[in-house]
């Protein structure tokens, strides 16, 4: 059965944006994301909600477009609608019988991209199965949780970390439900 994976950029207290969706304090550069781009090609499908589908627009992603061109991409939203969406691009309500259908699917580990709220939601239906935090040296003090309102509390392993230059540290976690 495949995994799924939260490879997330987060301070040290706990957010992957900052107040109004700002990332600019986040290290954006160096070996340590050089190291995140190359371990999003060992994904060849990623999951992801409405709200992290739509930031990308501020980035140059066209509607209807993935934002990343090797992956299969669902998008979890009870109201999103798109036009022309490319092949490969699919919308989904937020069921948990669809993400278990994909975890039973071929192919490698899935890729959840973004998070908070959507993230959240994983979390306490217990469909997150491996935590990857790429651990930025910053606190934030406000912004977007890395689970959003959920209030679930579990156990994790750590299985693997590494620290870059400029402070990064990306570390592995199996989640213990």
């Amino acid at each position: 059965m495949r995994k799924i994976i939260y490879y997330v950029a987060s301070s040290l207290d706990g957010y992957i944006m900052g107040e109004d969706e700002n990332m600019g304090s986040f290290v954006g550069e160096g070996s340590g994301i050089s190291q995140y781009m190359s371990d999003l090609q060992n994904f060849d499908t990623v999951i992801m909600g409405r709200k992290t589908y739509e930031f990308g627009y501020r980035f140059g992603l066209v509607e209807g477009k993935k934002a990343y061109p090797h992956m299969n991409h669902y998008i979890f939203s009870n109201n999103l609608k798109l036009n022309n969406a490319e092949e490969g691009i699919n919308v989904c309500e937020i069921d948990l019988s669809v993400i278990l259908m994909l975890k039973k699917q071929d192919g490698t580990d899935i890729y959840l991209c973004g998070g908070g709220e959507f993230a959240g939601w994983l979390l306490d239906n217990k469909q997150i199965d491996v935590l990857k935090i790429k651990l930025n040296p910053v606190i934030l003090g406000k912004g977007v949780r890395l689970f959003g309102k959920s209030k679930c509390a579990y156990k994790a392993s750590l299985i693997g970390s590494k620290t870059y230059e400029n402070g990064l540290q990306i570390m592995d976690f199996n989640l213990e439900y």
